[in-house]
């Protein structure tokens, strides 16, 4: 089987021009970056040609430590639906460095089903992560110097909440000091990944250039000594974080193995953020595609809560059907097989598997939408585990189709096409049923996620956790729109509950809050469950020991 990026290599890609032209854009319309890669104007989206277009969300199980193929079936979907004559493009989220040279090697899908240039979308890309973290981190420096120039006239922050952020894993800058040597004011602080900044949040949330320096001005940096908030508006340099972030804020046009349009826009994690690309990018494949894939990171407890509870909410859209995707791998090991040295069949331990799939399903039904399930099948599966996965669907009245497409691109995604197809034609999903009312109090927003999504028996709060809520309650006492910000729970990837080696469908734990972070840029109440961090760090043999540069081609990624 030849890697990812040979495949890539040997596919013929088209001028941006022409995928643009494909889309009824017309070149001039749109700024490239090199030959394959472009920016496109927001002013294109037309909200009516949004509201006839068929979204899809695609989600997944809990996922094995590496992955369960979701943006390789997003990819498989839309070269499926196109196969069958539909009019399909594919929103996705732009890979991070972080993962990239830590454990996954790429982010671009896999095999026969990749958006391309794989390498250039792998790394650098069109540099919408350096202006996230450039402007991030820009914030820290004016913050840091307007605390320095102002300590003489008794200028002083009680408490900090902004740190720095850079896009790579490196867990020993998780806490630092910073304003040693006499050069500034002696502060503890520390690094986020850049996916964790709220500023990628806000380039996912945002809706105009207007909105973008709105939310930016809105950043709550800290609290004073006299207990006043202090944002960005408040250092007076929203207007140049916004010129730094600017260009970021179009969305990035980029094709498929089969040169179908895909756009790929903005980077939160789904564990540690809320995990979607961002609205923009959405709504400009909804304005020029008839059917829009786009996938939420992680399993469904986390991505796909979060595309409801927030990105739906704030945005107004509503998703015609969800696809969740499952491996054979990924039920064992919810079945309590130790997948890494057991590939052989395993009936009992598939069968147990599927409890961690069905109460994934019943969560996305229980949110009002119609509900399919896809295996992303592997060459070693046997027909027999596939048929456990289909009848364990039909008894639930759920559709179900194999999806092959990482070894045939869009022939081998024509079965789960044509599912997809038929059940939007078939059933009208109701309207979202959000997990709660944006007027609940906060403690109550994560109550319900934790017992209604994740099945806890209990939320409870550590000391530091309670003292953030009693802080957020007092200081924004009379700021009604702080109190209807949704929640986003970051919580373990691998488990329903916060601990990390819990799987399949754990019953009876408790959900403890740890911190409670205030994003009033992003307008959302980030809640740390458990040890999640939000700086990641390398496994022992990072992948970046097998990316390398080969006779003039890079080798490693995928």
């Amino acid at each position: 089987m030849k890697t990812d990026i040979q495949i890539a290599r040997e596919c013929q890609l088209k001028p941006i021009s022409d995928i643009a032209s494909q889309l009824g854009i017309a070149p001039e319309s749109i700024e490239p970056y090199g030959r394959y890669m472009a920016k496109v104007p927001i002013s294109l989206i037309d909200e009516e040609r949004v509201k006839k277009s068929r979204l899809i969300l695609v989600t997944a199980i809990s996922p094995t430590k590496t992955g369960i193929g979701k943006t390789t079936v997003s990819i498989g979907l839309t070269l499926g639906l196109q196969k069958l004559g539909k009019n399909a493009v594919v929103a996705l989220r732009e890979p991070s460095l972080g993962p990239c040279f830590g454990i996954k090697g790429g982010a671009a899908g896999g095999g026969y089903a990749q958006v391309l240039p794989m390498e250039k979308i792998n790394l650098h890309f069109t540099g919408d992560f350096h202006a996230v973290t450039s402007a991030h981190n820009t914030i820290s420096a004016m913050l840091d110097n307007y605390i320095y120039q102002h300590r003489k006239e008794g200028f002083s922050l009680r408490e900090i909440y902004w740190k720095r952020v850079l896009d790579v894993n490196d867990r020993a800058l998780r806490n630092v000091v910073t304003g040693l040597r006499g050069d500034g004011v002696v502060s503890e602080t520390g690094f986020d990944i850049t996916s964790a900044s709220e500023l990628m949040a806000i380039l996912c949330l945002a809706t105009s250039e207007e909105d973008l320096q709105h939310r930016i001005e809105n950043i709550l940096l800290g609290i004073t000594s006299d207990g006043k908030p202090f944002r960005v508006r408040d250092l007076g340099v929203a207007g140049a974080i916004t010129v730094l972030m600017r260009d970021a804020l179009s969305p990035n046009l980029v094709q498929t193995t089969e040169n179908t349009p895909a756009f790929i826009h903005g980077g939160p994690f789904a564990n540690i953020a809320h995990g979607c690309s961002s609205v923009l990018a959405t709504k400009m494949a909804m304005t020029f595609g008839d059917y829009v894939v786009t996938e939420a990171g992680f399993g469904a407890d986390l991505g796909a809560e979060k595309f409801f509870d927030i990105k739906c909410r704030k945005a107004g859209l509503q998703p015609r059907l969800v696809v969740i995707v499952a491996t054979t791998q990924g039920l064992k090991m919810h079945g309590g097989v130790d997948v890494s040295r057991i590939k052989e069949p395993d009936a009992e331990g598939l069968k147990e598997g599927l409890k961690n799939l069905n109460r994934h399903i019943r969560n996305m039904q229980g949110f009002g939408q119609p509900v399919i399930v896809t295996l992303n099948r592997y060459d070693t599966d046997l027909d027999e585990e596939v048929d456990i996965v289909r009848k364990n669907c039909e008894d639930l009245g759920v559709g179900f189709a194999v999806n092959e497409a990482f070894l045939k691109g869009g022939e081998g995604a024509v079965e789960l096409a044509q599912t997809v197809v038929d059940t939007i034609d078939q059933i009208q999903p109701l309207p979202i049923h959000f997990t709660y009312p944006e007027n609940d109090t906060i403690e109550g927003k994560l109550e319900k996620v934790c017992k209604c999504i994740y099945g806890a028996a209990a939320m409870e709060f550590s000391k530091t956790g309670k003292k953030k809520l009693e802080a957020i309650r007092t200081i924004f006492a009379d700021d009604k729109d702080v109190m209807h910000y949704p929640v986003c729970i970051a919580k373990t990837q691998f488990s329903f509950s916060a601990d990390s080696s819990l799987y399949g469908s754990p019953e009876g734990f408790t959900i403890r809050i740890r911190d409670l972070i205030l994003n009033c840029g992003s307008e959302m109440i980030v809640a740390i469950a458990g040890d999640m961090l939000r700086m990641p760090g390398l496994p022992k043999s990072p992948q970046a020991e097998r990316i390398t540069i080969e006779n003039g081609e890079i080798e490693g990624l995928s």
